[in-house]
């Protein structure tokens, strides 16, 4: 079973997110279990304050290290330096690292993941150099608090796990997914005529009908040849790349057939 203990000043915030979807049906199936629990539980002023001003002066308030530490050493967490490689303290903050699908699959392999929701101009900075191992951020952007983000990882981590998705190849078979560029793509182990990604995005999909208003369904589609299907998904695959994230292609290992598949017409 997969734990998360999640520390913010609003625990409600996660009853929703928590009840639907995937993720709600690994809860309730015992996958995985998430506990949420009320920094100012660890304060011990009558306004249960869990912030103050930055040294140095400047706008906003800094959540404090005291309450933080307090409720990251009731979980019974071992130390950072003795802490093993199935349990991780992560805080989210818009200075962490860069979450990815890259990341998610390590977290996946975690048994226990505890989830800092930073909030207010910033934590104290010694939460992260002595409390946690990695801060993480969902984006290059701002949000109001860490509450989001932990969202985000939760269930970008959930879904992951063996028995989650209905089809074990969901996972790997979608945007950002493995593929190794080296096979060729005939030999790819997939189901019907899809193969992994390779870190890039996902191809195009679509359903019935085959004409909408005038707009048809691709016919190498519905032509049941799964050899031209591969091919045309992984064509696709890699010019949706280019078009929307330039930034995944370049560092992208790209076969021999991939910089064939980008320059050729495919009808």
């Amino acid at each position: 079973m997969l734990r998360f203990d999640v520390i913010t000043i609003f625990p409600n915030f996660f009853e929703s997110p928590h009840s639907v979807g995937v993720v709600g049906r690994a809860f309730s199936s015992g996958i995985a279990v998430c506990h949420t629990h009320d920094l100012r539980s660890w304060t011990h002023d009558r306004h249960r304050t869990v912030d103050d001003r930055p040294f140095g002066g400047g706008e906003g308030m800094v959540m404090k290290p005291e309450p933080i530490f307090a409720a990251v050493e009731s979980l019974n967490l071992t130390s950072k330096l003795q802490r093993d490689s199935k349990q991780t303290v992560i805080l989210l903050s818009a200075q962490g690292e860069r979450f990815t699908q890259s990341v998610a699959h390590d977290l996946a392999q975690m048994e226990r993941i505890v989830l800092i929701c930073g909030r207010y101009e910033g934590v104290d900075e010694r939460v992260s150099e002595l409390l946690c191992d990695r801060e993480l951020s969902v984006g290059d952007y701002v949000l109001s608090g860490g509450e989001l983000g932990a969202a985000i990882i939760i269930d970008a981590v959930v879904r992951l796990r063996p028995g989650v998705l209905g089809n074990a190849d969901s996972a790997r078979f979608e945007s950002f997914g493995h593929h190794d560029a080296s096979l060729p793509l005939a030999d790819l182990d997939a189901p019907r005529a899809v193969h992994g990604s390779g870190g890039l995005l996902d191809y195009p999909h679509y359903t019935r009908p085959v004409d909408f208003r005038g707009h048809t369904v691709p016919e190498v589609l519905t032509g049941g040849d799964h050899a031209l299907i591969r091919k045309w998904r992984r064509q696709q695959a890699l010019r949706k790349t280019e078009r929307n994230r330039p930034d995944l292609l370049e560092k992208a290992e790209l076969s021999a057939e991939d910089m064939r598949l980008l320059g050729e017409e495919l009808d």
